[in-house]
């Protein structure tokens, strides 16, 4: 399968001006900007570097938000008290703007602090997990699973070369024992199945084709009857150390 480049040209931009930092690590923001205009959807989001930027962009982005430390140092934001779910006033965001930056300084004091995330939080949905890397001795590769404590405790997952073409991005789907939940088990509403097949073959165009990226990976993909959007979006580039 051949994709034009072009249609990861935003991609690529964003990832140039990365390495062109001297950083070399891709932050929250850029990794959902990545996903975002590769054309996986996004809930809208703003990066913060105080707390008065924190609350205009809530104005903007409209309440309920959720706030997410932004730092190259800190790998698992929950631990930490990096982020807060379900701030639903200015005087919220600004009062737990504060308080993340407060236990960041507690618990993590040498950490490398860009600034503070605020995304629209979405309704809740089934969550799944999709990702591509680059295997040193395969190539490209794509995978699939059911999202949260289910990929953790159960690793039921599927993998394919990259990239793969929308039949096959469904095979993988049905191949994971969660598939009934998706297809809509016992009375259960099908979820949005052509949705998540797109999105499977974007990531898996995306790492066959922008040679940049190790790895990416969205966990979790909140998924509904009719859409999918990703709230969370992973990416690792060749030769980093780092994770985001």
């Amino acid at each position: 399968m051949v994709v034009e480049t072009s249609r990861f040209k935003d991609a690529e931009k964003i990832i140039k001006n990365v390495l062109a930092s001297g950083k070399g690590t891709i932050l929250p923001d850029e990794a959902l900007g990545i996903i975002e205009s590769s054309g996986i959807s996004t809930p809208d989001y703003v990066m913060a570097k105080t707390a008065k930027e924190a609350v205009e962009a809530s104005r903007t982005i409209g309440f309920p938000v959720v706030l997410k430390i932004v730092s190259p140092d800190v790998l698992h934001k929950s631990d930490v008290g990096g982020v807060v779910v379900g701030v639903e006033s200015e005087e919220e965001v600004e009062k737990h703007y504060d308080e993340i930056m407060d236990n960041l300084a507690k618990d993590v004091p040498n950490a490398c602090i860009t600034g503070i995330l605020v995304q629209k939080q979405v309704r809740q949905a089934t969550e799944v997990i999709i990702g591509g890397i680059r295997d040193e001795q395969f190539g490209p590769a794509v995978m699939f699973g059911l999202g949260g404590v289910f990929v953790e405790l159960f690793k039921d997952v599927a993998f394919r070369i990259a990239p793969v073409t929308e039949t096959e991005a469904l095979e993988m789907m049905k191949e994971i024992k969660g598939y009934p939940i998706l297809s809509g088990y016992r009375g259960m509403k099908e979820l949005a199945i052509s949705q998540i097949t797109k999105t499977i073959v974007t990531i898996s165009e995306l790492i066959s084709n922008v040679d940049e990226i190790k790895e990416v990976e969205l966990n979790p993909l909140f998924v509904y009857e009719k859409s999918a959007v990703a709230v969370d979006a992973r990416i690792i580039l060749e030769g980093s150390k780092g994770r985001n």
